[in-house]
């Protein structure tokens, strides 16, 4: 009885993290054409955490931000939107080399999907044992598909050495990812790879560059935020 009692406190970690596993996604309505996806991570090994991205449909195809935190939930999202709007991803960019923002391009590309990144994205993917996308960008770009303009836009350091940020000036949407701060966190979280000292000069880039924002969604956590995110994120980045 005792060896068997050892036995199962040896498995309950096991079983603990199974029950967390697999994740299921989730997409919601934003705004026009423009949804939030939130699929979900392990950090610590232990509480899952959200992490957002966003979906644009289109007349050609679906325009796919950031791929899901693992490959089971970037194919859980591929089926999800095929059976939702009978419609393929067209093409996917990822914001930085994170794995909570790659991990899925090899799934994409196993799909005939079209993956981009900024080519400093590729070189500290390629350097840290991430995901790589097919294709890149050296500049700020254009993505033009069905009659939807994707623009990509590097405000500096800040998160990362290679976060930028998406806008989308039809539905006035920013996509901040990483860059930004939920209002839902005080926590600067993880910050092995950033530049604490560049990132408030960065969000003030970002500020500067876009007017009539409506929407901007952060990487993680809580994503119904409008301009007032940036103040947020500031005060976070300097523990105020």
């Amino acid at each position: 009885m005792k060896l068997l009692s050892f036995a199962l406190l040896l498995l309950l970690p096991v079983l603990t993290k199974a029950q967390t596993r697999p994740f299921k996604i989730s997409t919601t309505h934003l705004t026009g054409n423009v949804y939030v996806y939130v699929s979900y991570g392990l950090p610590d090994d232990k509480t899952p955490f959200p992490a957002n991205g966003l979906y644009v449909i289109t007349k050609a195809g679906i325009v796919l931000i950031d791929t899901p935190w693992d490959e089971d939930q970037t194919q859980q999202l591929i089926d999800t939107l095929q059976h939702k709007y009978h419609q393929k991803i067209r093409l996917c960019i990822s914001t930085h080399f994170h794995s909570d923002r790659t991990a899925g391009l090899d799934v994409l590309k196993k799909n005939g999907i079209k993956t981009y990144t900024s080519v400093l994205t590729k070189k500290l993917a390629k350097q840290n044992g991430n995901k790589q996308p097919e294709f890149t960008f050296s500049k700020d770009t254009v993505f033009n598909v069905g009659g939807v303009s994707v623009q990509t836009y590097y405000p500096g350091e800040g998160h990362t050495r290679d976060n930028i940020v998406i806008w989308l000036p039809q539905s006035k949407v920013l996509f901040g990812g990483c860059l930004i701060k939920s209002t839902e966190t005080n926590s600067i979280g993880y910050v092995a790879d950033a530049n604490v000292a560049e990132w408030p000069r960065s969000v003030a880039r970002v500020k500067a560059r876009f007017k009539n924002i409506r929407y901007v969604i952060p990487g993680h956590q809580g994503w119904q935020g409008d301009t007032l995110l940036f103040g947020h994120t500031l005060k976070v980045i300097k523990g105020k």
